[in-house]
């Protein structure tokens, strides 16, 4: 079993990060990386799980069983199995396997009464935390090696634990670490040996198709790829403020001048939609349209088997600061 770090998260790497734009989506300009104050002494530890058991803690985590695709034409059935849902040795393990499976259409909160079956070729696992616990700004990391293949999409992100300014996108999404199609050939990434990057995102604005995102796509140094080794994802996130890391270097910063939400519930909050409580998740998807329309193209079956591996999860928040979160960010 790899040795866990302690604190904040591992060793600074020094990285070099560069940055370039994800095909078809509104991508922001490369910036300029820089270092994660660290040295914050308020970030405070208020949740983690480890792993360190031998099976998923359910007072921390649900798991989600759906086979809608995520209204991403992804092509898994999410399920409630150990053979998609693992803890072993001081990991998570979320498995893609080739089988078909019958399952319910849409998790319980959009669902229909009744909630039809639907039958895909392809399973895996996701956790939520979703009805357990929420948080309202904070530092939020995972340490995670990802898993390459055309056609694979890991993924930790966080949604609203209410929708108080309506549904998607109106409520707010952050997405701390997306990667599709790692190994790929990348056409875009001239001088890579393959598609080596991830993607850290927001979303917001008026009800689709009037949504909006802003995104950064970057990729490791010395051509690495994510899924060689494990990386810590992160993003801190205060009143007006939200930044995104990788390996506690910052990669991507987005301020409240660049984001809105189109409900009337708003209210001319210029803090709205990300403002309120959210939970955190990880999935490992299979295909979708963005992983299946890039790099290849399609869904490489021989990517399968394949898993995502979490070392571990953890939630910081600004002890001096809880109210706004910012006095851990300057």
């Amino acid at each position: 079993m790899a040795l866990k770090p302690v604190g904040i998260a591992g060793a600074i790497a020094s990285l070099a990060l560069a940055a370039c734009g994800t095909p078809g989506a509104s991508s922001t300009e490369a910036q300029e990386p820089q270092l994660s104050p660290l040295d914050a002494a308020s970030w405070e530890l208020v949740w983690e799980d480890e792993f360190d058991g031998n099976a998923l803690d359910r007072t921390k985590w649900k798991p989600e069983e759906s086979c809608w695709g995520g209204g991403n034409e992804e092509r898994q059935c999410y399920t409630d199995r150990p053979e998609n849902i693992a803890v072993a040795e001081g990991f998570l393990q979320l498995k893609a396997l080739k089988e078909e499976f019958t399952g319910p259409d849409r998790p319980p909160e959009i669902a229909a009464n009744p909630n039809p079956q639907v039958t895909q070729e392809y399973t895996s696992g996701k956790i939520r935390t979703r009805g357990l616990h929420s948080w309202k700004y904070g530092r939020f990391e995972v340490r995670a090696k990802v898993p390459a293949g055309q056609g694979m999409w890991p993924a930790v992100w966080m949604m609203p634990a209410d929708d108080e300014y309506g549904s998607w996108p109106l409520s707010g999404e952050i997405d701390i670490l997306e990667a599709v199609n790692l190994g790929a050939e990348c056409a875009e990434c001239e001088g890579t040996a393959g598609e080596n990057r991830h993607v850290s995102a927001l979303h917001f604005g008026n009800s689709p198709p009037d949504n909006r995102h802003v995104d950064q796509k970057t990729p490791l140094p010395d051509l690495a790829l994510p899924s060689d080794e494990f990386h810590v994802y992160a993003v801190e996130w205060g009143e007006g403020l939200i930044r995104f890391l990788i390996d506690d270097r910052v990669h991507f910063t987005v301020t409240r001048e660049e984001w809105f939400s189109g409900s009337e519930l708003a209210d001319e909050n210029a803090n709205a939609p990300f403002d309120k409580p959210f939970y955190i998740m990880a999935n490992l998807a299979v295909g979708g349209k963005w992983p299946e329309e890039t790099n290849e193209k399609g869904l490489d079956e021989n990517s399968l088997p394949n898993q995502f591996v979490i070392d571990w999860i953890r939630v910081y928040q600004c002890a001096e600061d809880l109210e706004k979160g910012r006095a851990c960010m300057k």
